[in-house]
């Protein structure tokens, strides 16, 4: 696994863990169910991932009986995982703005100061508009009817997604102005 995924990865399980505790199966269960893009990921991932961040002190495990006369461990955050998580959300990347973070920076924004969340929309938007440009030109030279009405309908659903983002920074510029100091409920 690259390192970038590896972070999204990471920042991911560490929003999920801040809502509440949760066990390995869980955790796969909410990324695959709320971040569609981890349906990739396997426990070959997910668990290295807990690993490296029980070693760093950011969660903790706990044994929890099933009452099956079996236990499972539950990961915790840790007020060292809340700081980790609130430092990950400050360092704003490129990245975040890509089709595999830009899911998982958002499903945070509820975490992140009102400028982070801008910047993010605005790169996320800047993308969208280079792909829809590089869609509309393939599509103005296709020849093949099925290829060109595929290529007609992923610009249209770029299009949608810009005017989502439209509206989502068009809003945040409105609470910036009201608040324009407010942090999420991290900061």
């Amino acid at each position: 696994m690259s390192a970038r995924r590896a972070r999204v990865l990471e920042l991911a399980v560490l929003g999920l863990l801040y809502e509440s505790p949760l066990h390995g199966y869980g955790l796969r269960k909410r990324l695959n169910s709320e971040l569609g893009f981890f349906r990739a990921f396997s426990y070959g991932s997910l668990y290295p991932c807990l690993k490296r961040m029980l070693r760093r002190g950011h969660i903790s495990q706990h044994p929890e009986e099933t009452g099956f006369g079996r236990t499972r461990i539950v990961y915790r955050l840790t007020e060292a995982g809340h700081q980790h998580l609130h430092g990950m959300l400050d360092e704003v990347t490129p990245a975040a703005c890509d089709d595999e973070s830009f899911g998982v920076y958002f499903a945070l924004f509820g975490h992140a100061r009102s400028d982070l969340r801008l910047r993010i929309l605005h790169g996320r938007r800047d993308r969208l508009l280079t792909r829809l440009k590089e869609l509309r030109s393939r599509l103005a030279h296709t020849a093949d009817d099925y290829l060109r009405e595929l290529r007609r309908h992923g610009a249209e659903s770029v299009e949608r997604e810009i005017h989502w983002l439209d509206g989502l920074i068009a809003r945040e510029q409105r609470l910036a102005a009201l608040s324009p100091s407010q942090p999420g409920p991290l900061g």
